[in-house]
């Protein structure tokens, strides 16, 4: 009777107040929600915004059968014939979103005295990121929850007269892929990924606008269709299921052939019993919304097996693809073209397609990077045609060759933006899938994907981290937080953090193919790049350390987890490994302890909430161990561009004195070592001045961003010297493309750089000009060095 009187109180008090503007919160309490319609996922949104407006007002929204003044009116078009009418009464044109997908519009009107909100969706889901969009107005963010981001409490929240708000996703299927889950998720889950998280992990995902997931899929992991309870949260939370590369028709093989099959995973020997597998499952999805991987490799992350030449590998996958869409006209849908699907041309996969491998019209191209954050291969025109479209997989967070990098999360926002929007300029627009890791501490990355997946036009680079820190934590914070991330995301540019062991994994030949930690490329003689590195770390977690207690205590915890331990763990990881360099075994094990200390601090945190939710070292890999008291020597010295000994001279491509063209001279800010690498296009040229102080042999050395020739034309480069006597001297030409998981593509991706060696015989000293020209599209240009002496690095063919 109590919460009944309370109610008719709130609905009487909004009704006696009505104005021209909208009042979210007026008060202190939330505004009635009225909503006729029966779709889960917009009840489950709106349950959300009730239980969101608790944390900021005393008298949260609520749920109101009949409409009042200052209703929040809610509603699907198409479904419900009464909201329709209501449209219609109060001249709310919703053509914009009429017919779309996932799009919703919110807007005010006021007439007579009385004053409503309408949240429209085009489908369920629209409405439902429509309703919270809502909880963002009164301040309540994705991470409320995944990291304890505790909203700020308001009496008021209003919206201004005739407010509208229209948005739908530039991307159809948006999500996430857990991966490598052994060491942070699984654990934390209590070694059961099953209703419970994933229903948290849905909520995440609503509010991130996000639409599809590829769940855990390791071996310890229960497969997500096996466990009661998942496609139900599925469906409350408005998520479509996919599965990975190596997962087709929704079995996840790595643990499933071994519980429900017999035999081989081999289609050649095997066929029938693996058909029977696949149709198993397809019987059991009936009711469920799935995007259905086609083709096949190996039981868990490897080649199909029974196939030996590349010319076998294409027919027996020909037939793989022509009987599961038998299988899904069968037991899905009549008509195929009707069912979403991909093919995910990942590793040796992609070797298989382009040699001619047909894949049907209607099936989305899922392009992949390098496991590196380096797109391999979009459309072409023909392939743009395609009625299926494509889409992109892309990591922030990888096991495997040359090294994992599992524990932070240091990809450079500037290189996701770079290749995604390439990417979505190719028409990639059908799918965007993130390799996420366990979730945490990729927190900001995945927004970042997530949220130009939902708007391409997002503030590109260092401008959406600007917003997000002031939304986190305030604008007194803001630019001493966004110059922190800065530095994080800079440094890693050289070396991720999981790196700096300059160790390798997959190495045959190596205790648990593992190569031991040695000493750095960091060269203490050239510029004291040794000493600047380790002051550069340092500095950097005096600046947290230092910004922490201006922080609020009820932002601590967000705080820690959002900025302070993947930044402080980042610099930590160096010091360790550059004080062991330089023989300061004490220091280098305070480093190490210090890492301990803070995991330790982040899983007890809110009292054990993310307690085996984070682990120091991931695999156990030599990086992450105690240094030893005396590290093998690399062999190698090297600066940001490269080893060098004799005179040098360096640049980054920002210094370049004019260029062909103007457009090409966009720096783009936190891609490379310079962390302001320069794009030239096609036939356009850069080019640099030096003060050369010597004569005789000697090199020009380029180090380019070690992306790739998505459309196979290369990455070639011509580079052409004028010396003081300005005659014209030869022309060089390289191409430093890249196949496969090469010895060159492992330094690569590592280093952060492609460097490209040219000797060039110096006639004179003095003032020389040197051009760097884009034979090809997508050359990034990061640094440019000229010198003499020894030159210990890998060259490229010169032609």
């Amino acid at each position: 009777m109590k919460q009944l009187f309370i109610l008719f109180f709130l609905l009487i008090g909004w009704t006696l107040q009505a104005s021209e503007s909208f009042h979210l919160v007026r008060k202190d309490a939330g505004a009635p929600i009225y909503y006729q319609g029966n779709e889960p996922v917009v009840k489950t949104a709106i349950e959300m915004l009730i239980q969101d407006s608790k944390s900021v007002c005393r008298h949260p929204f609520t749920r109101t059968e009949t409409v009042v003044n200052q209703s929040i009116i809610v509603g699907v078009l198409g479904q419900d014939a009464a909201f329709q009418k209501r449209l219609s009464e109060h001249k709310i044109d919703v053509s914009a979103i009429q017919g779309q997908w996932e799009a919703f519009q919110i807007q005010s009107v006021g007439e007579n005295g009385k004053d409503y909100l309408f949240v429209t969706g085009s489908d369920s889901r629209g409405a439902a990121y429509g309703v919270l969009e809502l909880s963002r107005l009164i301040g309540v963010f994705p991470w409320v929850w995944w990291a304890d981001a505790v909203p700020e409490k308001k009496s008021e929240v209003v919206l201004p007269a005739h407010f509208k708000n229209i948005q739908q996703p530039s991307v159809q299927y948006r999500g996430i892929f857990l991966n490598d889950e052994d060491w942070g998720l699984l654990p934390w889950s209590g070694q059961n990924i099953g209703p419970k998280t994933y229903a948290r992990i849905f909520e995440l995902l609503l509010r991130l606008r996000a639409n599809t997931i590829w769940p855990a899929m390791h071996e310890k992991t229960p497969p997500f269709y096996l466990v009661e309870g998942n496609k139900e949260v599925a469906a409350q939370y408005g998520i479509v299921v996919g599965t990975s590369h190596c997962e087709p028709l929704m079995r996840n093989s790595a643990t499933e052939w071994d519980i429900a099959a017999q035999g081989d995973y081999n289609y050649v020997t095997n066929k029938e019993e693996i058909l029977s597998y696949w149709t198993e499952r397809l019987q059991a999805l009936n009711g469920t919304e799935n995007i259905y991987t086609i083709g096949l490799r190996g039981k868990h992350d490897g080649m199909m097996q029974g196939v030996k030449t590349l010319e076998e590998h294409k027919s027996v996958l020909s037939q793989v693809l022509t009987d599961q869409r038998e299988l899904l006209r069968e037991y899905v849908n009549p008509d195929p073209s009707k069912i979403p699907q991909t093919f995910i041309p990942y590793k040796e996969v992609l070797d298989v397609y382009d040699a001619g491998l047909e894949v049907p019209d209607d099936v989305t191209l899922v392009w992949c990077d390098d496991n590196y954050g380096y797109i391999r291969r979009l459309c072409n025109e023909k392939e743009r045609l395609r009625s299926g479209g494509s889409g992109v997989y892309y990591h922030v967070s990888y096991w495997g060759r040359p090294h994992d990098y599992l524990w932070l999360a240091s990809t450079s926002p500037a290189l996701v933006h770079t290749e995604m929007k390439r990417a979505y300029d190719h028409g990639a627009n059908k799918l965007w899938i993130l390799n996420v890791g366990d979730i945490k501490p990729a927190e900001y990355l995945m927004e970042f994907f997530l949220d130009m997946a939902w708007n391409i036009n997002v503030p590109s680079g260092f401008n959406h981290l600007n917003v997000w820190a002031t939304r986190e934590f305030g604008k007194q914070h803001t630019e001493e937080i966004t110059a922190i991330m800065k530095e994080y995301y800079r440094l890693a540019n050289f070396r991720k953090p999981e790196h700096t062991g300059w160790s390798r994994v997959e190495e045959p030949g190596y205790p648990r193919n593992l190569t031991p930690v040695v000493d750095s490329e960091y060269n203490p003689q050239f510029n004291n790049e040794l000493q600047n590195r380790l002051q550069n770390c340092l500095s950097v977690e005096n600046r947290v350390k230092q910004l922490r207690p201006a922080i609020p205590e009820n932002k601590q915890s967000s705080f820690f987890q959002l900025v302070e331990y993947p930044v402080r763990g980042a610099s930590l990881i160096n010091q360790k490994w550059l004080y062991a360099q330089l023989t300061d075994t004490l220091k280098s094990n305070l480093a190490y302890d210090e890492i301990e200390r803070l995991t330790a601090d982040y899983n007890n945190m809110e009292n054990g909430k993310w307690n085996r939710m984070m682990s120091s070292h991931p695999r156990d890999l030599p990086v992450f161990a105690k240094a030893p008291l005396n590290p093998s020597s690399g062999g190698k010295q090297s600066s940001p561009c490269g080893g060098v000994e004799g005179a040098v001279i360096a640049q980054n491509a920002t210094n370049a004195v004019e260029t062909w063209r103007a457009t090409s001279s966009k720096a783009i800010e936190g891609l490379g070592h310079s962390f302001a690498a320069v794009p030239i296009e096609q036939s356009d040229s850069l080019t640099f001045v030096f003060d050369i102080p010597f004569e005789g042999d000697g090199w020009i050395k380029i180090a380019a961003i070690p992306n790739h020739d998505v459309d196979g034309q290369g990455m070639k480069i011509a580079v052409s010297v004028n010396d003081s006597t300005d005659v014209a001297r030869r022309v060089s030409t390289a191409d430093y493309s890249v196949e496969g998981r090469s010895e060159t593509w492992k330094q690569n991706v590592l280093r952060g750089q492609a460097l490209i060696t040219f000797p060039f015989n110096f006639r004179h000293k003095g003032k020389t000009t040197i051009s760097v020209k884009a034979l090809t599209p997508y050359i990034i240009i990061d640094q440019i060095m000229v010198g003499n002496g020894e030159m210990n690095f890998y060259e490229f063919p010169i032609k």
